[in-house]
C-alpha cells in the first residue's frame, strides 16, 4: 500500500512546475486507490456535484444527447461501489485485479475556479485467468481544497470504445 503523497507534498503551487507535480501526484493517488480497492477513499476524492463520464464515442459532445458507457454523479458512483463490494455483484466475483498507469499529464488551464488536466492511461485488468488492457485519454476538472484537490469532473475517452468492451464493471 502506498502513502498519501498529498500528506508529504510541497506547499501549494507557486509555479507551473509545482502545479504539474501536485496534479501528477494526485492522479497517481487516484490510480493507486483504485488498484488497492480503497473505494471509500477514492470516492472522497470527488466533489458532491461531481460528474464521472465515459462517452460511448471519443468525439461524443454531450452526455444528454447520446448513449454513454457511464454517466454518473457522486450518488451513482456510491451505488456502483456498493455493488462492487456486494456478494451479489456477480460481474465482479471474483473481483478484478487492476493496474492503472497514468501518463502524459498536462495542466491545460489553471484558474481561480479550478485546474483542467489532461492525461493518458492504461488499465490492465486480470480476472478469471484473462488479462484485458484498456487505454485512452482522461480529462479531469479539479478544484483545490486546502492543500489538495477534489475531482469535479472526470471524462474518460476509451481508445477502443467503438469495439466490444466486455466487462467494464470495475472502476476505470
Amino acid at each position: 500500500m502506498i502513502g498519501d503523497p498529498q500528506q508529504s507534498g510541497p506547499a501549494p503551487a507557486s509555479s507551473p512546475q509545482d502545479a504539474w507535480w501536485r496534479v501528477s501526484q494526485f492522479l497517481a493517488l487516484e490510480a493507486a486507490l483504485l488498484d488497492e480497492r480503497r473505494f471509500d477513499e477514492w470516492l472522497d476524492l470527488y466533489t458532491e456535484d461531481a460528474v464521472y463520464w465515459v462517452p460511448l464515442r471519443p468525439d461524443h459532445p454531450s452526455p444528454p444527447r447520446d448513449v454513454s458507457i457511464n454517466y454518473d454523479d457522486r450518488a451513482r458512483l456510491r451505488e456502483r461501489l456498493g455493488r462492487l463490494r456486494s456478494e451479489f455483484g456477480h460481474a465482479q466475483n471474483p473481483p478484478s485485479r487492476t493496474c492503472h498507469v497514468v501518463g502524459n499529464v498536462r495542466v491545460a488551464r489553471h484558474t481561480a475556479d479550478g485546474i483542467a488536466v489532461t492525461s493518458t492511461f492504461v488499465v490492465t485488468e486480470v480476472r478469471r485467468g484473462v488479462q484485458t488492457v484498456y487505454s485512452g485519454f482522461v480529462e479531469h476538472e479539479l478544484v483545490e481544497r486546502g492543500d489538495g484537490f477534489q475531482i469535479r469532473q472526470k471524462r474518460i475517452r476509451l481508445l477502443n470504445s467503438d469495439l466490444p468492451l466486455g466487462n467494464l464493471t470495475f472502476i476505470q
